[in-house]
C-alpha cells in the first residue's frame, strides 16, 4: 500500500477521457463521459489532488469533462487542487499553423481555460517541442500568459536535457520564476532520465514528473508472451504506442518485475510504481487507470 505521501506524490491523468491520448483515430476507444466521471470521483475518495490534461486528449473531450467534474466538486476542493494542462501537440494545431506559435499558444491557451472553467491554469506546459518556432517566441507567448494572470506555473514535456538548458537560459526573469516542472516518459522499461536529466532537475529545483509509469500497461501483468492482448487494451487499439516495449530486453526485465513483485506480495503494477516513487530525484508520477478496481492494484486504498 501507498503511503500518505506517496499519495500526494501521485498525479491523476486524463489522458484516456474521450480518447487514447491525442490520436484522433483513437478518439472511439477512449473513456465515456459515465467512466470519467466514475474514476474522478474515485481518485478524490482516495486522497488525489492533482490532475493532469491536455488540448490535445481526446479532441478536447478530456479538458471537458475534467471542467464539469471540477465545477460540481465545490470551490474548496478545488482551492487545493492542482489542474495542469498542455499546448503544443501537432493534433490540435490546424494545417499550415506552427504548434507552439504566439498566435496559437494564445489560441489554444484561451480555449483550455473556458474547457476547464477556470479563469487561471494552475500548470501549463510546453507538450512537446515545436522545432519550427523559435523557442524564443514560444517562451514570449508563455510570459504574457503569466503577466495576464491566466497561468500560474510553467512547466515542459517530452523534454531532452538539452531543452530544459535552452528554456532556463532563454525565460526571462518573469517566466523563469515560474517555471517549475519537467514531465517526460519514465519507468522500469525507458529509464534513460535517470542517469542526468533528472539529478540535473533535482540540482536546479525544478519538479520531474514521470508520465507513463506502467509503459503503456506492460508492467501490469495483464499482457502474456504468446498471448494475444485483451481486445480493449492499449497494446491492442494502439500497438504504435507500445513498440518500444517489445523486445527482449524488455520482457526479460517485465519477467523480472514479476518475480520480485510475487516474492514481496505486491501486484506488478505497484511494484512498477514503486520503482518510479524510489528513484531519487522523481517527485511525482501520472497513473491512467481506465477500471475502478486499477487504482487498488496500484496500492491505492481509503485514506
Amino acid at each position: 500500500m501507498l503511503t500518505e505521501r506517496d499519495v500526494d506524490r501521485i498525479v491523476f491523468g486524463c489522458g484516456n477521457f474521450g480518447g487514447i491520448g491525442s490520436a484522433p483515430h483513437l478518439r472511439s476507444a477512449g473513456d465515456s463521459e459515465e467512466l470519467a466521471l466514475q474514476l474522478l470521483d474515485q481518485a478524490r475518495r482516495l486522497g488525489l489532488r492533482r490532475f493532469d490534461t491536455a488540448n490535445s486528449y481526446g479532441g478536447g473531450a478530456s479538458e471537458q469533462l475534467l471542467g464539469k467534474w471540477l465545477r460540481a466538486q465545490g470551490p474548496a476542493f478545488r482551492r487545493g487542487a492542482q489542474v495542469a494542462t498542455k499546448v503544443g501537440n501537432p493534433h490540435a494545431c490546424p494545417p499550415g499553423e506552427r504548434p507552439l506559435s504566439r498566435g496559437q499558444v494564445a489560441l489554444h491557451l484561451d480555449r483550455s481555460l473556458r474547457r476547464l472553467g477556470v479563469e487561471r491554469i494552475d500548470l501549463y506546459y510546453i507538450h512537446e517541442f515545436d522545432r519550427a518556432t523559435p523557442l524564443e517566441e514560444t517562451l514570449e507567448a508563455m510570459t504574457r500568459a503569466v503577466e495576464a494572470g491566466k497561468i500560474a506555473r510553467f512547466g515542459i514535456s517530452n523534454a531532452s536535457l538539452s531543452d530544459v538548458g535552452a528554456v532556463r537560459t532563454l525565460a526571462g526573469a518573469r517566466l523563469a520564476a515560474c517555471f517549475e516542472y519537467v514531465q517526460n516518459e519514465y519507468n522500469l522499461l525507458a529509464a534513460a532520465d535517470a542517469e542526468a536529466l533528472i539529478p540535473y532537475c533535482a540540482g536546479h529545483g525544478l519538479r520531474y514528473t514521470a508520465f507513463s509509469p506502467l509503459a503503456g500497461g506492460m508492467l501490469t501483468g495483464k499482457y502474456r508472451s504468446g498471448a494475444a492482448p485483451p481486445p480493449a487494451s492499449r497494446l491492442a487499439r494502439a500497438p504504435e504506442a507500445c513498440a518500444a516495449y517489445l523486445g527482449e530486453e524488455s520482457r526479460g526485465a517485465i519477467e523480472g518485475l514479476r518475480r520480485t513483485a510475487e516474492a514481496r506480495g505486491q501486484t506488478m503494477a505497484g511494484a512498477a510504481l514503486r520503482f518510479v516513487l524510489d528513484t531519487p530525484g522523481v517527485d511525482g508520477l501520472i497513473i491512467a487507470p481506465r477500471r475502478i478496481e486499477h487504482f487498488a492494484s496500484y496500492g491505492l486504498e481509503p485514506r
